[in-house]
C-alpha cells in the first residue's frame, strides 16, 4: 500500500471533505481541490527539469502553498528538503552543497534569503506561486525511495540529513491516526514549522489519513491560536511545552470555550507536570508523545486516562514498535532501571544523506536505532524519559539526569524555564550549572526550594539568571550554547 499517493487517494474516497484551512487567506480546500493543486505544483517541479531523485528545497513560512507543493514533490518523485525560515544563509548554504540541491522554492518572505542561497549554490529560483501547464497524474513510487530529507536541528554538532522513505511518512501516519484515535471528524491546527517533522508528521500526514482537516496558521501568535481553536472548533493540538505555556499564559486563555476539543498533545521536549495540572483544571486533556526525526514523531501512545494517571510518561510504544533500553553495552536492563533507548519498526527511517560514519553509529545490526534518550520502562510497559546521553553527567561516582533537575525547577513559581548541563569540578568530577528564566528569585531560593526535592548531590552548584533559554523551533534546548556562555 506504500507505493501508493497518499493524498490522491484521499482525495478519491472523500473528494468533498474539508481537508485545509490558511488562517492567514481564509482559503478552504476540499481534498479534490488541494489534490488538484499538488498535482499543478508537482508539474511545476518537472517543469524546471528535475527528474525523480534529484533535490529540491523548499524555504517558506506555512501556508497551503507549502503543503501544496511538499505534496507535489512526492507526486514528482522528487526529493524535497524543506529549509528552516529561522537558519542563516551559511546555514542553509551547507545543507544545500551536502544535498546537492538544484532548484529552489520559495516564499516572498524568503526572497532575500533565497537569492543569496542560490547564488552561492548555483540553484535555480522558482515561486511558490508557480503552477504547472498541467496536473501530473498519480503514479506509484517505491516504497523505500527517499521522499524527503529532513535535516536535524543540529543540536550537538553539524545537521545531518535524514533520508526519509515514503514508507515512512505513510507508516507514522496510519500509526498515529490508529493509536492516538484520530478522526475523520477532527479538525487540526498547525502553528508550528512546517520544514519541521513535527509539523509535517504530527499532525498533518496522519489527519490527511483519516480525512480531517487541517488548519494552517503561517507562525505562531498565541490570541490568534485561541480565537482560531474557537472558530473553527479544533479538536486535537499538537505544541510543545514552550507553547503550552506561553499559551496558558496568553490572556486570551482565561475566556477561550474549550467543550469542543478532545485533548492537546506536547512533544519535542519533556513536558512539566505542572502544565498538565494547569490545562486539567481548564478541562483537556494534555497527553505527552515521543518521537524523533530518525523513527517518525510518533513512537509512544496513551490513553486520556493514563495521560492523567501516569504524568510524566510518554506512554507505551504504539503498535508495531519495539523497544529496547540498553546499558553501554547494548544489554537490556531490568524494568526500572535508565538505559539507551533503541527503536525498532516500520516507521524507521533509512539512514543519513551522504554521512555513513554517523549512520553506522545510530543504525546498528538488527534494524535497531539508537536514539541517545535515556528512559526508564515501569512493570506496567510505561516510558519515562530520564534525558540525553550526552546531557547526562557523573557527579561524585553517581548518574545525575539534567532532566530531573529541570523538571524540579521548573515548579517553582518564580521560574519560568530552565536548563541544567554538567561542568567540570576539581572535587566530584562533574557538578550541575542551571540557566534560569525567573522573576525575582535568587540562588538561595533556588537552593532552599531544590534541597527539599532532590539529593544534595543533584543540586546545581552555579546559578546562571537569564533572559530567555536558546531552543530550537520544537523546543529543545541549545545547551552547547549556554555551554559557551560559561567561557
Amino acid at each position: 500500500m506504500f507505493a501508493f499517493d497518499l493524498l490522491a487517494e484521499r482525495a478519491r474516497i472523500t473528494p468533498d471533505r474539508l481537508a485545509l484551512v490558511s488562517v492567514e487567506t481564509g482559503e478552504r480546500l476540499t481534498y479534490a481541490q488541494f489534490d488538484h493543486r499538488a498535482a499543478l505544483a508537482a508539474s511545476a517541479i518537472i517543469e524546471t527539469g528535475l527528474q525523480p531523485g534529484d533535490r529540491l528545497g523548499l524555504l517558506a513560512q506555512n501556508s497551503l502553498d507549502f503543503v501544496a507543493f511538499f505534496f507535489g514533490a512526492l507526486k514528482a518523485g522528487v526529493i524535497v528538503v524543506p529549509l528552516s525560515t529561522r537558519a542563516t544563509t551559511h546555514e542553509l548554504s551547507n545543507i544545500a552543497a551536502d544535498c546537492a540541491m538544484k532548484v529552489l522554492f520559495h516564499d516572498d518572505a524568503s526572497s532575500s534569503v533565497s537569492s543569496e542561497l542560490a547564488d552561492l549554490n548555483h540553484l535555480k529560483l522558482v515561486s511558490l506561486s508557480a503552477r504547472g501547464s498541467a496536473p501530473l497524474a498519480a503514479h506509484h513510487h517505491d516504497p523505500e525511495a527517499t521522499a524527503c530529507l529532513l535535516y536535524t536541528s543540529g543540536t550537538t554538532g553539524k545537521p545531518k540529513g535524514v533520508m526519509i522513505p515514503h514508507r515512512q511518512l505513510v507508516w507514522n501516519g496510519y500509526n498515529t491516526a490508529v493509536n492516538w484515535g484520530l478522526r475523520e471528524d477532527d479538525v487540526s491546527p498547525i502553528f508550528t514549522p512546517l520544514y519541521h517533522a513535527g509539523g509535517l508528521a504530527a499532525f498533518l500526514i496522519p489527519v490527511f489519513c483519516v480525512g480531517g482537516t487541517i488548519v494552517v496558521h503561517r507562525s505562531f501568535d498565541p490570541a490568534e491560536i485561541w480565537a482560531t481553536l474557537e472558530r473553527e472548533r479544533c479538536t486535537v493540538v499538537l505544541g510543545v511545552p514552550t507553547i503550552w505555556k506561553i499559551l496558558l499564559e496568553a490572556p486570551e486563555s482565561k475566556s477561550a470555550k474549550l467543550g469542543h476539543l478532545r485533548w492537546f498533545a506536547s512533544g519535542g521536549a519533556p513536558l512539566p507536570t505542572f502544565l498538565i495540572d494547569a490545562y486539567r483544571e481548564r478541562g483537556v486533556t494534555l497527553k505527552q508523545g515521543y518521537g524523533l526525526t530518525e523513527v517518525g514523531v510518533n513512537c509512544f501512545t496513551m490513553t486520556v486516562e493514563d495521560a492523567h494517571a501516569r504524568q510524566g510518561s510518554i506512554g507505551r510504544p504504539v503498535m508495531f514498535t519495539e523497544i529496547r533500553l540498553a546499558d553501554e553495552s547494548g544489554n537490556e536492563v531490568a524494568t526500572g532501571e535508565i538505559g539507551e533507548m533503541w527503536i525498532r519498526g516500520p516507521h524507521v527511517s533509512n539512514g543519513y544523506w551522504n554521512n555513513p560514519a554517523a549512520t553506522a553509529e545510530a543504525y546498528v545490526q538488527g534494524g535497531w536505532f539508537r536514539t541517545g534518550d535515556l528512559a526508564r520502562r515501569d512493570s506496567d510497559g510505561f516510558f519515562y524519559i530520564a534525558g540525553r546521553r550526552k546531557d547526562m553527567f557523573i557527579s561524585g561516582g553517581v548518574n545525575v539526569y539534567p532532566a530531573e533537575v529541570e523538571a524540579e525547577l521548573v515548579q517553582h513559581p518564580g521560574v519560568r524555564d530552565a536548563a541544567v548541563i554538567g561542568v567540570s569540578d576539581p572535587k566530584w568530577g562533574e557538578v550541575g550549572a542551571a540557566f534560569v528564566v525567573a522573576n525575582n528569585v535568587g540562588v538561595s531560593d533556588l537552593e532552599a526550594f531544590l534541597a527539599g526535592r532532590l539529593a544534595r548531590y543533584k543540586v546545581p552548584r552555579t546559578f546562571v539568571f537569564i533572559d530567555s533559554l536558546p531552543r530550537t523551533p520544537y523546543g529543545k534546548v541549545l545547551k552547547e550554547e549556554l555551554r559557551k556562555q560559561l567561557g
